[in-house]
């Protein structure tokens, strides 16, 4: 028996079919060779939320396509109710947001107080909206930590590390139900 990556979902199809599929190669057949409906990092990023639901949270291997689309569904749907409810950016919005580049700067550049920094951003912004934690610019922040130009295999593996981290901060200092937004 071949074991399967973390980063894979059998998919059990109607024909009784299982298919393993990766992240990737699903955000691949939806956006296809034409334009996606929505931004194609919005949509790599919810596609491995989902994956992440149900390898790490459900600690399940195998779902029915029509249990992962149903899924996919609901948290783009509700990614975008809550991207209408914010609707433009004020200041108020702006502060509610944490900018990880920032973050980055104040760290020196460094992973190790970056990570620190980190943990007491998500930890001032459960104390003043404990219902969101919001955090954008990751792609330049990966980009500053490892001083490179171009995004590279080590930059996906550091912020799938942040996005990581960032999950287990809310869960550890979270009183409760908590959205997580990484931009």
């Amino acid at each position: 028996m071949i074991l399967l990556g973390s980063d894979y979902l059998v998919f059990e199809l109607a024909s009784g079919e299982r298919v393993p599929c990766s992240a990737e190669s699903i955000v691949g057949e939806l956006i296809g060779d034409g334009s996606p409906a929505c931004d194609a990092e919005v949509l790599e990023e919810t596609v491995r939320a989902v994956f992440h639901y149900f390898r790490h949270d459900l600690a399940r291997e195998a779902v029915t396509l029509e249990e992962f689309t149903r899924t996919l569904e609901q948290a783009l749907r509700g990614l975008a109710q809550e991207m209408r409810s914010c609707g433009p950016r004020t200041g108020l919005e702006r502060a509610r947001s944490e900018d990880l580049l920032t973050l980055a700067h104040a760290a020196g550049g460094g992973e190790l107080f970056f990570f620190a920094e980190l943990r007491r951003a998500v930890q001032t912004q459960l104390r003043l909206t404990p219902a969101r934690v919001r955090f954008c610019g990751l792609r330049a922040c990966v980009k500053r930590l490892l001083g490179v130009r171009r995004w590279c295999p080590r930059c996906e593996a550091l912020r799938e590390r942040i996005v990581e981290y960032l999950r287990a901060c809310v869960r550890a200092h979270a009183s409760g139900e908590c959205l997580l937004v990484v931009e």
